[in-house]
């Protein structure tokens, strides 16, 4: 039997909820397809604060644990209790993005995913997105304005001016751009690439840059679009994308758009990745696209389906388990189809039924 090992972080606020939820799913679909998935569970973000008395919200021991996994499942972090503290040790800051730093984690993969039987949760019209839609966001996280140097707080000339640099080299480009075209390969075979080329020269590089490592791709159809135009065409008519590859400050954006107008941060898994190993696979930290939402924390009636999801990503690209991961997204399409709704995608269909948080994730393990 193959042996996989799981660290499992459920973090703040409805973290632990829906963590429930998916290690449900693991236990069921692990005993399905004879794996075994050891899993342990390590504090991290706000749990993590309050256990160490606001020393860190990334434990050694929880390090550790990561670092002897195949993978991380990760929950969600932060709240207003943490909010006052420096900035270091915030719950994400001081924790998420140490972890995808640590792990050399470059590729975020976040769905967008809109059912067709959830058309009507979507502020989009109807009409717009008949069939729903399903495009995938490939955006490069370690790079860009966010970790780009100098980035400074000054004062010059009588006053306080602010410095952040946006930073791209070559090399970086080039491995995500490699990462949305081979998703492109299994997918419909469509890249648009988002930049700001006409302004930046950063983004200057970086279409040069995918326009040559397209060429590595003959198959796949590649466009191009600026961020602003992007961010309109998504709303216009989504179905016209399959797959985007953008930077880490555009790609944080676009995606969050993505999520909205599928209908439900609720739904969206997404992972973070580094380089595959000999056999293919990736480690990576696999999260819900949506935060911790502590005004619902407690009361059982968070989604727990993109969590979930994200156990489904896990399964495909850090162990292997492609069949296992399938079973999991079918299931939950199931579960959707059968009517199955938590509060943030119930609408009052006759054929919806409202469910809580345990519920929800009963009716996915019941059709695994």
């Amino acid at each position: 039997m193959t042996e996989h090992r799981i660290a499992v972080l459920p973090g703040d606020g409805i973290g632990p909820e829906v963590m429930d939820e998916a290690l449900k799913v693991l236990r069921r679909i692990s005993e399905k397809y004879s794996f075994e998935a050891a899993h342990q569970e390590f504090a991290v973000g706000g749990a993590a604060l309050d256990a160490t008395g606001n020393t860190t919200p990334l434990p050694q021991e929880t390090l550790e644990g990561c670092e002897n996994a195949s993978a991380i499942l990760f929950g969600s972090v932060g709240g207003p209790k943490w909010e006052s503290l420096p900035p270091d040790i915030q719950p994400e800051r001081g924790a998420l993005l140490p972890l995808r730093k640590h792990f050399g984690l470059f590729a975020n993969l976040r769905p967008g995913v809109c059912h067709p039987a959830l058309i009507d949760a979507s502020p989009v019209k109807n009409s717009l997105i008949p069939n729903g839609f399903d495009v995938l966001c490939v955006r490069e996280l370690t790079g860009g304005i966010y970790f780009g140097s100098p980035k400074e707080r000054r004062e010059e000339g009588g006053e306080e001016i602010a410095v952040d640099t946006m930073v791209y080299r070559t090399s970086e480009v080039e491995r995500i751009a490699r990462v949305a075209f081979e998703a492109a390969m299994v997918r419909d075979k469509r890249v648009c690439s988002v930049d700001k080329a006409n302004v930046l020269q950063n983004s200057m590089l970086w279409r040069e840059t995918v326009i040559r490592v397209a060429k590595d791709y003959p198959e796949v159809q590649l466009s191009h679009l600026y961020v602003d135009n992007a961010a309109m065409q998504l709303i216009r008519y989504a179905p016209d994308y399959d797959v985007i590859v953008t930077g880490n400050l555009f790609g944080d954006i676009l995606s969050d758009e993505m999520a909205m107008i599928s209908g439900s941060l609720g739904m969206l898994p997404s992972a973070s990745l580094g380089s595959p190993d000999t056999d293919g696979l990736n480690f990576g930290l696999y999260e819900p696209s949506g935060g911790s939402a502590p005004d619902i924390a407690g009361q059982g009636i968070a989604n727990p389906i993109a969590q979930i999801l994200s156990l489904a990503m896990l399964l495909r690209y850090s162990l292997g388990e492609r069949e296992a991961a399938d079973s999991v997204d079918k299931a939950v399409e199931e579960a959707i189809a059968a009517g199955y709704r938590t509060g943030d995608i119930y609408r009052g269909s006759e054929n919806e039924k409202l469910v809580n948080t345990s519920d929800m994730g009963n009716a996915i393990v019941e059709r695994l």
